[in-house]
């Protein structure tokens, strides 16, 4: 809600509006997870412990998260075990959130997939991956033939036991699209119900998300079928992001993300920043995201990832100040009893919305303002020769004054 007596439009002038490119995203777009699969696929961080693993999972139900790929239990005894007590704790706590596992296109791996899933009882989408690339293809000795041939008998396993599959193409997005129409039609005819887009090395522009998906869509269109199109992208060049949007725009049904971005090389599209952008586009409303800080939160400490302190959203910078002029007006916004204003008048992210506030601290950059807002915050009375007197200690400083040395100057004036 804006201001009281101002609509929202009349305080913020949204240049993002105008002439906008792009359609607007449809409703019944999915959120796939990925954190678990390809986020664990980080040569820096750890396999989490299962408790972990298990929160995780009821924090992307409550998110809204729609499905998550819980690993690859063709793998490992361990990612087998640990897959299993995923399973069993959704049906358990009667989550929302739908399950999948990723294999090879061969036999070996879809199997373990089967097994899951009957002695879980819960349906195991399969996620079966193959190298599409002409790279890929001459660093692996395969052919055509011989790709096509992998795909049938893996989507065949999968279908056979009841299970939905969905095709993945690794390296799509450096494909010829020849090929591609070859290795969809195989699966379509074999039963894959969705077909995977990869942009596996983050090769991709926006442009290439366009060209691919408008491929991919009317080739599903001529063939007669109703085949779901997924979008997972990394972030090689940056654009994991922008990329995922905008493939929700140019046609994609499911868009993949990982927490904090996390995944191979430099990782995934973040998923905490796909909710956060589409919950600011006015596209998820009713939709509680509060819990997005505990999400990546939990998922830095279990996986050993840190997070860096300007990271949107969650780092420990995002709705920090200790610049005099922008404190100033968050508390001249505080003092009208204003939290709406408050909360945007130097952020273009709500900290509300997401289950953070503004925070002000005192600094080498700031004024009166910002030592009587920490001063009242903490229930001290703001005297004249106590504001100076760490006002003073600050501009000395060549960094953001802690607590304990906020204190030292009060006490000593005691």
């Amino acid at each position: 809600m804006a201001a009281p007596g101002h609509g929202e439009s009349e305080l913020i002038y949204d240049w993002n509006e105008i002439a906008r490119k792009g359609r607007v995203i449809p409703k019944g777009i999915e959120f796939f997870d990925e954190t678990l699969r390809d986020g664990l696929q980080n040569p820096s961080v750890k396999d989490p412990d299962i408790e972990d693993k298990l929160r995780l999972i009821h924090l992307m139900d409550g998110l809204g998260i729609h499905a998550a790929d819980i690993g690859l239990p063709g793998s490992s005894k361990r990612a087998f075990d640990d897959c299993l007590r995923i399973c069993q704790e959704v049906v358990q706590s009667k989550l929302s959130i739908k399950l999948a596992c990723a294999g090879r296109t061969v036999a070996s791996d879809i199997t373990p997939m089967v097994e899951l899933s009957q002695r879980a009882g819960v349906p195991i989408e399969v996620y079966a991956f193959v190298g599409s690339s002409p790279i890929r293809a001459l660093a692996e000795e395969w052919d055509l033939e011989r790709i096509k041939r992998f795909t049938a008998e893996a989507v065949d396993v999968g279908v056979k036991n009841g299970l939905s599959v969905c095709y993945v193409t690794e390296d799509t997005t450096r494909a010829r699209p020849e090929v591609l129409a070859e290795l969809f039609r195989v699966a379509v005819d074999h039963g894959a119900a969705s077909l995977c887009l990869c942009d596996t090395v983050g090769h991709a522009t926006p442009d290439g998300v366009r060209n691919l998906i408008t491929f991919t869509r009317s080739l599903v269109s001529a063939m007669g079928c109703q085949v779901r199109i997924d979008w997972h992208g990394h972030n090689d060049r940056g654009l994991g992001l922008v990329n995922a949007i905008y493939a929700l725009e140019v046609g994609a049904d499911r868009v993949h993300g990982t927490a904090l971005g996390i995944g191979e090389r430099v990782g995934n599209a973040p998923m905490e920043l796909i909710l956060l952008n589409l919950k600011l586009l006015g596209l998820l409303e009713g939709q509680d995201l509060t819990n997005l800080l505990e999400y990546c939160q939990l998922t830095g400490k279990a996986v050993g990832f840190p997070i860096p302190i300007n990271y949107p959203l969650v780092g420990d910078d995002a709705f920090r100040t200790a610049t005099g002029v922008h404190a100033a007006a968050i508390i001249k916004a505080q003092q009208k009893g204003d939290d709406w204003l408050a909360d945007r008048i130097y952020s273009g992210v709500p900290a509300g919305m997401f289950g953070r506030q503004q925070e002000i601290c005192i600094g080498y950059m700031s004024g009166a303002s910002n030592v009587n807002y920490w001063l009242r915050q903490r229930d001290i009375e703001p005297t004249e020769a106590l504001v100076k007197g760490i006002l003073a200690r600050a501009k000395e400083s060549k960094h953001i004054l802690t607590e304990d040395e906020v204190l030292s100057v009060i006490h000593g004036q005691a």
